[in-house]
């Protein structure tokens, strides 16, 4: 009796165990092992000492749930768009962080200290207060270079921002001022985006940066020009503020400097002399849309010169060409000069030979 039930029991596990054959031949033996690692308490046979790595570990995700962080960019970590009122954990492997376009409003110190390795960090689009921002919250991330903060509610420059930034983006936000220490230390930065702000003056705060390439301060405030600028600047864009006048010899402190837009301000012909406009670097020069009753005189290497929307009554060739003969004469390519006051007939004869590369001439 004792034997036929031993028969019996032998053959139950031999089903049993074959069902689990159908899906993996070594289920049995890799349930033993795993046993045997991860329960001291139990022995399944000798265990042996060998040098070597160790047994890969299952891979175990540390994205946060609200975000993505597609396998194929395992750096970046995706969090756009998705109505956040705060900032989610960052795993230190993440280099890329985006998190524009929701309902953040505080960065508490301490956020990013996790994720030194952040080299791009996207805030725009939220609702972010100064008052709400860690003044050391940026103090560990020593290889951002690019920061987006944008359209947020920050009435001041953050504090502390780290020396390896390339690219720092504060439009569209109401900062009014700019301290001169707000920058300090930013010898790397090529690009600053302050426009759409509330800026009255700038003052020596840009001083300092020593990389500057872009300065857009458009849409602002501002009653006066910055009173310096680093000797690295290209390209400065300072259209719809109120200003009025450019001291004479400003712009030829930047022998760098190509592209200038000074369009819709409030610069008069009083406000100008003679020679402020008249630098060799110049490439392109925006002065269109504002009270302007003369041409100003530029340089004969200038390419794009925008004079739309002002009040200039007089074509004047000395402008453009102090004399006119075969070597001598603009390289002018556009020329704007539509919606003001100069009659077609009271063009100089000696006007084509001045603009003789000019391709595009609005009257």
């Amino acid at each position: 009796m004792k034997f036929l039930a031993i028969i019996i029991l032998v053959s139950l596990c031999d089903v049993s165990f074959s069902q689990y054959y159908e899906y993996d031949s070594h289920w049995w033996i890799a349930y033993l092992h795993s046993q045997q690692y991860s329960s001291p308490q139990y022995s399944y046979g000798p265990s042996y000492d060998y040098e070597g790595p160790d047994p890969p570990r299952p891979f175990v995700s540390d994205c946060p749930q609200e975000c993505e962080c597609p396998p194929s960019f395992p750096t970046a970590m995706y969090c756009d768009g998705r109505n956040l009122k705060y900032l989610p954990y960052v795993p230190s492997r993440v280099k890329y962080a985006y998190f524009q376009n929701n309902q953040i409003t505080a960065i508490p110190d301490g956020a990013f200290d996790n994720a030194t390795g952040l080299v791009w960090l996207a805030l725009h689009g939220n609702q972010i207060l100064s008052d709400k921002v860690g003044r050391k919250i940026f103090s560990k991330l020593r290889g951002l270079e690019r920061l987006y903060m944008q359209n947020n509610n920050l009435t001041r420059i953050p504090s502390g921002l780290p020396r390896s930034l390339r690219e720092l983006h504060l439009s569209a936000n109401q900062i009014n001022r700019v301290p001169t220490n707000a920058l300090e230390g930013l010898e790397n930065l090529t690009a600053l985006y302050l426009h759409e702000n509330q800026i009255q003056e700038v003052g020596h705060s840009l001083r300092g940066l020593k990389s500057l390439v872009h300065l857009d301060l458009s849409n602002n405030q501002l009653r006066r020009l910055p009173d310096s600028l680093p000797d690295s600047i290209e390209q400065i864009y300072l259209e719809y503020n109120q200003l009025s006048s450019v001291p004479s010899d400003y712009f030829k402190a930047y022998p760098k400097l190509q592209y200038v837009r000074i369009s819709h301000n409030r610069l008069t012909s009083d406000g100008l002399s003679g020679t402020t406009f008249n630098t060799s670097s110049f490439v392109e020069l925006d002065l269109s849309y504002n009270q302007l009753h003369r041409i100003p005189p530029v340089s004969t290497s200038l390419q794009h010169l925008y004079l739309q929307g002002n009040q200039i009554a007089e074509f004047t060739v000395k402008s453009f060409c102090t004399h006119v003969d075969i070597t001598s004469f603009s390289q002018l390519q556009i020329l704007r000069l539509d919606g003001n006051e100069i009659q077609s007939n009271s063009i100089p004869p000696d006007t084509p030979l001045c603009l003789r590369n000019a391709d595009i001439i609005n009257m």
